[in-house]
């Protein structure tokens, strides 16, 4: 539902990107983190580039590197709050891919561009991870769950569309931390004890966070959650063994709900008895605002659980970690669930 006319666009910028230098992405750089950063006047000497496309791996990444982090040169992608889902790279973007030594995405289909970028690829020995790949089985389909407004498919039948938000579980974050850990410790095989324990600690981190995740669902009076928005939280729902009801899929480009949905939703809130409505990150929370003034006591909360799918480099800059997102994000939903 994606990527309807990307072909032109992808000509266009693969033309000129051998003329490109550095763009506006964000790179180490640019921030003093959790990990170290790269210094300014280092960025050129450092003897591996890595370029990610969104937060979460570029966050994971840093954990993993720790002190070492003068040897990467590491760029987050998408850092001007653009998401994921209407994201097209720019010629820059395409310049910084093509001599990286290595290269990681989430790879469903928003990630459509990137097979005409690697083709473009001057580095032929890049690793390239594609997240969707690394999970395998683990990887969800987008389900139409009951009261959900379904989009309306263009040119007939296609095939499978999975969830791109593998990020938002815990258990994934651990999996693909070992993944990224293994192909860094490919690149700089001499300093392979200093990733492999700087992946074991921040993984330490992740499982506790999960068990927190488990214990707060476990203890909840209520086992189901509702958005008034877009639900990219599928993966974290299956995880804890959450009911949802929400307005769209989480790759969903609707922005309107219907009234049948909008009703459909403010009796799920009246028969739960639930004192939350939620929303992901963003200005617009009007179908959230519909639904309360739809229900009976027209009473709830409007609260918002933050997705990461478009964290800006000033927030990384600002102290935005992806295990930060998360216990916010928790808090969030023990008040959703009691």
């Amino acid at each position: 539902m994606k990527n309807r006319i990307f072909g032109l666009v992808m000509a266009s910028v693969l033309t000129v990107s051998a003329f490109c230098g550095c763009g506006a992405s964000m790179t180490a750089a640019d921030s003093d983190q959790k990990g170290g950063s790269v210094p300014e006047n280092a960025a050129n000497a450092a003897a591996y580039s890595i370029v990610c496309t969104t937060f979460p791996q570029y966050d994971w990444i840093r954990n993993i590197i720790g002190g070492d982090s003068d040897k990467f040169q590491l760029t987050m992608l998408l850092d001007q709050g653009m998401d994921l889902h209407s994201y097209q790279p720019t010629a820059e973007d395409i310049a910084k891919i093509a001599d990286a030594d290595m290269f990681v995405y989430v790879g469903g289909e928003s990630d459509g561009w990137v097979d005409s970028a690697l083709k473009e690829a001057t580095n032929k020995d890049m690793k390239v991870v594609n997240m969707l790949d690394a999970l395998g089985t683990a990887v969800k389909e987008e389900e139409v769950v009951p009261g959900m407004q379904a989009e309306e498919e263009e040119g007939g039948e296609e095939g499978p569309e999975y969830d791109e938000h593998v990020w938002l579980s815990l258990k994934n974050a651990v999996a693909l931390t070992n993944v990224l850990a293994d192909n860094i410790q490919a690149l700089d095989p001499d300093n392979k004890s200093d990733y492999m324990e700087n992946a074991g600690k921040y993984v330490d981190e992740l499982n506790d966070l999960d068990g927190r995740y488990e214990l707060t669902v476990s203890k909840g009076k209520r086992q189901a959650i509702l958005f008034g928005d877009r639900f990219p939280f599928r993966y974290m729902a299956d995880d804890y063994g959450l009911t949802y009801y929400a307005a769209f899929v989480g790759c969903s480009a609707e922005s309107e709900a219907g009234f049948e949905t909008i009703t459909f939703l403010a009796q799920k809130v009246d028969e739960l008895k639930l004192p939350v409505i939620l929303t992901i990150e963003g200005a617009d929370h009007s179908i959230a605002e519909s639904i309360k003034k739809t229900t009976d006591s027209k009473n709830q909360e409007i609260l918002t659980m933050n997705s990461m799918q478009s964290v800006t480099a000033k927030a990384v800059a600002d102290g935005e970690t992806y295990l930060n997102v998360m216990e916010d994000n928790l808090n969030v939903l023990s008040q959703a669930l009691n």
